[in-house]
C-alpha cells in the first residue's frame, strides 16, 4: 500500500466554531446563557481581589506610619477582608455552577449530535456508504465526537474565563499604573507571537492527525471484516505492512502536533516568569525614582501597596494569558473533528420526490379498491391528484425496464439498452459472469441508484414517481451477503415486519426451511444472536435471511445468490420452501447455479452489461449459444 497523501497545509475553519456555538444556543436557550453568566462571574470576581488588596496594604502602611491603636486599624480592615472573602464565595458558587450546567450541556449536546448524525446516515444514499470507509464513518462517532467533547466542555468555557480575566485585570491594572501596564504589555506582545508560530504548527497537524486516525480505523475495521482472507492467503505481514505505512503516518502527524503543543506551555510559561522579574525590577526601580504614577485614578507617586498587588495582578494576567494558549490546540482539534461531522451531517440526503404510495386494500364486491388499515394480503397504489382525488391500482408486480443506461460513474456506462420484461407472477433470473451487471439491474429496481437513461415502470408507475420506502416496502429481497443483528433469532425475523406476531414468524421460517436447525439451537427461537450470527453457519444465516424476507410477505421477491451459501441438500429443502414463497410473486432470481434459474419462465444471459440471450430453459437450450454452453460445461463463469 502506498503512503498515505496528506494535505499540505490543511487550516482550521473557523466557521465550524460558530455552528457549534449556534447548536449549543438552540439546543439550550436558557441553560447556555445561564452559563455564560456564571462564567463571567467567576472570571470577574477573581479579578477584583488585587484592588482589596492594595486597599488593605495601604491601611496597614498607614496605621504603622501613624501609629494608630489596632482597634482602629482592625475597624478599617475587617470590612474589606470580609468583601473579599465574599467575592471568592461568589467565585467558588459560580464555579460549582458553571461545572454542573456543563456537564449537562456538553453531554445533552453530544447525545442530541449523535443523534442527529445517525438519523442523517439513514437517509444517506447507498452510494455515500459504497465510497466511504465504514472504520472511517465509525470515526466520527468516536474519535470526532470526542475532541469536539472537549471543545463545548472545557476548551471553551476556559477561553471564555481568560478572556474575561485579562480584561478586567487589564482595566484594574490601568487603575492601579498605566506606565507598568505598558511594560507588561511589551512582554505580553512577544507572548502572543510565540503563541501564534507555535501555536499554528500544533494546529496543522493537530487536523491532519484526525483524518488520519479516521483512516486508521477504516483500515482496522476491513482487516478485522477480512480475517479468514488474510490467513487463508498468508496475507498477515502484508498487512502487517500495510498497516505500519498508515500507523505510522498518524504516529508522525500526532507527534508532531503534541510535541508543539506541549512546547507552548513551557515556553509562554517561563516567558511569563522573566516578565514577572523585568516587572518586578521595573516596579523598584520606579519606586527608587520617585517617578510620579499614571494612572485611571490620577497622578500620584508610585508606592509599595500598588506594585505588590501588581505584580500579582503581572502573574495573574501572564498565567491566562498561557491558560489560553494551551486551550487553542484543543479548540483546532474540536474544530477539526466537528468539521468532519459537519461534513457528513451536510451530504445530500437520499433524494426522493415520489408522490405515489403503497398501502393495504380491500376488494369489494364489484372489484372496487378502498384503503385500509387491516392486512388483507393486497396492495395497491395510491395516487393523489392535484384536485384531491385519489385513485387506487391494485400492485400486480408488472415491472418493466425499457432501453435503460446506467453507470456507477459518470462517463463510464455499466449497462447499455437493457430491457426486460417481467409479467405479474412470473419468475424472471439474471445469468451471467461476475460484474456482468445482474445485481445492478435489481439496485435500479428499488432505486438504490436512479438510471441514467430509459424507463423503470412498476404496474405501469414511472417508480420515479413512487415513494421510495413503499417501493422498497413491496419488494423483498434475500441478499448473497447475510446480516444479522444483535438480538434473538425471533427479532432477527421479525426484522422484515417489526409488527408480525411470533406465529407468523415461526411460519416464515417453516416456510424458509429453518425451523428445524432453529430448534436444535439452546433458546430456539429465543437463542440470542451476536456478531452477525458467528454461532451459526453460514447456510443457516442465509436461511434467517429467506425467512426475514418471507414475514414480510412482499408481492415482489429479488433472490440474489439467495441458496450460494447452502449445500446441495439444503438447497433442495430451501427450494421447495423458496417455491412456496415465489407463488403468486413476481421473482428476479440472481444466480450462478443453473439449477436454480432452470423452472424460470425467463432467463436473461448478460455479458458486459447487456442482455445477450432470453428465454425460457428449453428455448435457449435449442439455440445452442451462451446459457447452452453453460449447461454443458463448455463454458464457465467467471
Amino acid at each position: 500500500m502506498s503512503k498515505p497523501q496528506m494535505p499540505k497545509r490543511p487550516k482550521p475553519n473557523p466557521k465550524v466554531l460558530g455552528r457549534t456555538l449556534k447548536l449549543l444556543f438552540r439546543y439550550y436557550p436558557v441553560l447556555v446563557p445561564v452559563t455564560i453568566v456564571c462564567i463571567l462571574i467567576s472570571a470577574v470576581t477573581a479579578a477584583l481581589p488585587p484592588v482589596f488588596m492594595q486597599q488593605v496594604i495601604a491601611d496597614i502602611t498607614l496605621f504603622q506610619e501613624t501609629h494608630a491603636p489596632w482597634e482602629t486599624a482592625i475597624q478599617s480592615i475587617l470590612p474589606k477582608v470580609l468583601m473579599l472573602g465574599g467575592f471568592y464565595v461568589i467565585s467558588w458558587i459560580a464555579i460549582i455552577l458553571q461545572t454542573q450546567f456543563m456537564a449537562v450541556i456538553t453531554q445533552g449536546f453530544l447525545c442530541k449530535l449523535r443523534r442527529t448524525m445517525f438519523d442523517k446516515m439513514q437517509n444517506l444514499p447507498i452510494r455515500y456508504f459504497d465510497t466511504h470507509k465504514h472504520g472511517d464513518i465509525m470515526s466520527r462517532y468516536t474519535n470526532d465526537i470526542d475532541a469536539l467533547r472537549e471543545l463545548v466542555s472545557q476548551s471553551l468555557p476556559s477561553l471564555l474565563q481568560c478572556v474575561v480575566v485579562l480584561i478586567s485585570v487589564f482595566f484594574v491594572m490601568l487603575y492601579f499604573s498605566i506606565w507598568m501596564t505598558l511594560i507588561l504589555l511589551c512582554g505580553v506582545v512577544v507572548m502572543v507571537i510565540v503563541a501564534r508560530k507555535v501555536g499554528g504548527g500544533s494546529a496543522k497537524y493537530f487536523i491532519r492527525q484526525q483524518k488520519a486516525m479516521g483512516k486508521t480505523e477504516g483500515f482496522v475495521q476491513e482487516m478485522m471484516n477480512g480475517q479468514k482472507v488474510i490467513k487463508v492467503f498468508n496475507h498477515e505481514e502484508q498487512s502487517i505492512k500495510d498497516f505500519e505505512a498508515i500507523n505510522n503516518q498518524l504516529f508522525e502527524d500526532s507527534t508532531k502536533a503534541h510535541s508543539y503543543a506541549n512546547t507552548l506551555g513551557p515556553i509562554i510559561g517561563n516567558i511569563g516568569n522573566i516578565l514577572y522579574v523585568i516587572m518586578a525590577v521595573s516596579g523598584g526601580l520606579l519606586l527608587l525614582s520617585n517617578i510620579r504614577n499614571v494612572s485611571l485614578g490620577g497622578f500620584v507617586l508610585l508606592t509599595i501597596d500598588i506594585v505588590v498587588p501588581f505584580l500579582n495582578m503581572a502573574k495573574q494576567f501572564t498565567g491566562n494569558v498561557n491558560q489560553a494558549s494551551q486551550q487553542i490546540n484543543a479548540v483546532v482539534m474540536g474544530m477539526a473533528g466537528g468539521a468532519r461531522l459537519f461534513e457528513m451531517m451536510d451530504e445530500e440526503p437520499e433524494p426522493d420526490d415520489g408522490y405515489v404510495t403503497l398501502v393495504n386494500a380491500k376488494l369489494d364486491e364489484q372489484g372496487n379498491i378502498t384503503e385500509t388499515t387491516e392486512r388483507t394480503g393486497i396492495w395497491a397504489w395510491k395516487h393523489p391528484h392535484g384536485d384531491g382525488t385519489l385513485t387506487y391500482t391494485q400492485l400486480r408486480g408488472d415491472v418493466r425496464l425499457t432501453e435503460v443506461d446506467f453507470g456507477y460513474v459518470e462517463g463510464k456506462t455499466v449497462l447499455h439498452d437493457v430491457s426486460v420484461y417481467a409479467e405479474p407472477g412470473q419468475k424472471v433470473a439474471f445469468v451471467g459472469a461476475t460484474g456482468a451487471g445482474k445485481t445492478t439491474i435489481t439496485n435500479l429496481i428499488n432505486r438504490f441508484y436512479d438510471i441514467a437513461d430509459g424507463k423503470i415502470r412498476y404496474d405501469g408507475i414511472n417508480i420515479n414517481k413512487i415513494k421510495k420506502d413503499d417501493l422498497r416496502r413491496s419488494l423483498g429481497i434475500v441478499l448473497q451477503d447475510t446480516n444479522l443483528f444483535t438480538g434473538t433469532v425471533m427479532d432477527n425475523i421479525r426484522y422484515g415486519r417489526l409488527d408480525a406476531t411470533d406465529e407468523e414468524c415461526i411460519a416464515a421460517a417453516k416456510l424458509a426451511g429453518a425451523d428445524d436447525f432453529i430448534n436444535r439451537l439452546p433458546g430456539g427461537y429465543e437463542t440470542e444472536l451476536q456478531n452477525n450470527g458467528a454461532n451459526l453457519s453460514q447456510g443457516q444465516r442465509q436461511l434467517l435471511a429467506i425467512a426475514r424476507a418471507a414475514v414480510a410477505d412482499p408481492p415482489v421477491m429479488i433472490m440474489d445468490e439467495a441458496t450460494s451459501s447452502i449445500d446441495t441438500r439444503t438447497e433442495a429443502i430451501v427450494q421447495r420452501g423458496m417455491d412456496k414463497l415465489m407463488e403468486g410473486r413476481t421473482v428476479f432470481i440472481i444466480a450462478h447455479r443453473l439449477s436454480t434459474v432452470m423452472n424460470s419462465d425467463v432467463i436473461m444471459v448478460l455479458d458486459h452489461g447487456r442482455i445477450i440471450e432470453r428465454g425460457n430453459h428449453e428455448k435457449l437450450i435449442a439455440e445452442r449459444g451462451t446459457y447452452y454452453r453453460l449447461y454443458t460445461g463448455a463454458f464457465e463463469l467467471e
